[in-house]
């Protein structure tokens, strides 16, 4: 099994996100957090293109492992 196929820790930083307390967040403060959490999907979805990419060529030029 490859490190890749292991399930994230419980303690990564998006589960430390979706466990926090929004209570004490003002309005303006969760409209920040929300676009900042945007950006930091369009980050992922961009580097997990960029990956899959990546993988199509090796898999073109080596042939895909099953």
């Amino acid at each position: 099994m490859d490190a890749d196929d292991l399930p994230r820790p419980k303690g990564d930083a998006a589960s430390k996100l979706a466990a926090e307390d929004l209570g004490p967040y003002s309005q303006d403060e969760l409209q920040d957090r929300i676009r900042l959490l945007e950006d930091e999907i369009a980050r992922v979805e961009k580097h997990r293109l960029k990956a899959a990419a990546h993988r199509d060529a090796a898999d073109a030029l080596f042939g895909r492992k099953e």
